[in-house]
């Protein structure tokens, strides 16, 4: 008999960020001009993609030790519990991360902002979360970049998360953010998500439990991937 499929609860739709943002100019590029048809969910949609653990390397999930030296900047550790709607732990679930280096530049030949590339840093990371649906990264803080939507417009720091969760409804992709950064207020792309009860849910929580003496600041940051409580989808990806 096939096992009865999980309930994926209806997102909080005001943490989604309007596909028409005004001030993130080149969202009026490729918002849809009618209205959304709702679908229901097909059997590939309900089902998930088979991940083992000999897709992961050993060092996937530590950024600072994937090369010969060290790269510059401040260590720190991002982990987290990984949740579905009802806030139950999501096992073996695959957890990517990419990001700027400590100037604030991407690896990607596409990014020529005039900040320095590190040698000894990619940007990018993944891992498997436990039976308690925790993951743990160990890298380097981003630094803020220019990108030219406005003048004088800077990301604030951010590390880009791609999960999957228990089924493809479940995918989601999502930037985690650092908090008391001055640059909150004047971006757009965190200022799309309305409420800012929803936009605290892509903050993470400085921990000094996690935070390891004389070698790296601690930071925790749970992902939900479905509900009212869902973290809120990074609107480039939110189609």
């Amino acid at each position: 008999m096939t096992a009865a499929l999980p309930p994926y609860r209806r997102d909080g739709m005001q943490a989604h960020p309007p596909r028409d943002h005004a001030a993130y100019r080149s969202t009026a590029l490729r918002h849809p001009k009618q209205p959304l048809l709702p679908l229901p969910h097909s059997m590939t949609e309900l089902t998930q993609p088979m991940l083992g653990t000999g897709a992961i390397g050993e060092l996937d999930h530590d950024l600072t030790q994937q090369h010969p030296g060290e790269p510059i900047g401040e260590r720190i550790i991002v982990t987290g519990r990984v949740l579905d709607g009802n806030r139950r732990p999501v096992r073996d679930t695959l957890v990517e991360i990419w990001q700027a280096n400590a100037a604030g530049r991407y690896i990607q030949k596409e990014d020529q902002h005039p900040a320095p590339l590190d040698p000894h840093f990619t940007g990018v990371g993944r891992c498997l979360t436990d039976n308690d649906g925790r993951y743990r990264f160990v890298t380097i803080k981003p630094g803020a970049y220019p990108w030219k939507n406005h003048l004088n417009a800077w990301r604030p720091a951010h590390i880009h998360f791609s999960l999957f969760g228990t089924a493809f409804v479940t995918r989601l992709i999502t930037q985690m953010y650092f908090p008391g950064d001055p640059l909150f207020p004047y971006d757009p792309i965190m200022q799309s998500v309305r409420e800012e009860s929803d936009r605290q849910r892509m903050v993470a929580r400085f921990d000094m439990e996690t935070t390891e003496p004389e070698w790296a600041l601690g930071y925790q940051w749970d992902i939900v991937l479905r509900g009212p409580e869902t973290t809120p989808p990074d609107p480039d990806e939110d189609h």
